[in-house]
């Protein structure tokens, strides 16, 4: 098939469509990032708190997985390509990749600094998807805050 798709006709203008799609980059870039950062620290945690960690990181990742797909197909929805490598995810994240193997409680921190990232990077979206009246996209960021929100006070409270 060679017929020409027909143009995105939405309601919200090309120009606001990317300006959001970036936005939503950077978030799926967020999001990827902080799934292989809580999956790394699943396989490799130890110590005493060991099972309750292990399995609280696994629900994380879990639920991480589901989330990148979300975010992508957004930015498909949107009429974007959705960034799909490590090198753009390097380019576009805030989340700072973690050499070595940390101690049980340093995973801990770093994991609630990341879940807190993700929050920024979804607020910092948010006004762009609401001034341009896409509610699809201010759901999707305003359940991400919520979630991680949620999971970065869960993992404070180990550590209280």
């Amino acid at each position: 098939m060679n017929a020409q798709a027909p143009a995105i006709n939405v309601g919200i203008s090309e120009s606001d469509r990317q300006a959001i799609a970036e936005g939503l980059s950077k978030l799926l870039a967020d999001t990827y990032t902080l799934y292989l950062k809580t999956h790394n620290f699943h396989w490799n945690v130890t110590g005493p708190m060991f099972q309750t960690l292990h399995q609280m990181f696994m629900e994380q990742y879990t639920e991480l997985g589901v989330a990148v797909d979300d975010i992508a197909e957004r930015i498909r929805s949107l009429g974007f390509p959705a960034p799909g490598t490590y090198s753009e995810y390097a380019k576009l994240s805030s989340i700072p990749e973690t050499l070595g193997v940390p101690s049980a409680e340093e995973m801990v921190r770093l994991l609630i600094e990341g879940n807190e990232t993700v929050v920024r990077t979804a607020r910092a979206a948010f006004p762009v998807a609401e001034k341009a009246g896409d509610e699809a996209t201010a759901d999707l960021l305003t359940e991400r805050m919520r979630l991680h929100e949620k999971t970065a006070w869960m993992l404070r409270s180990l550590l209280q």
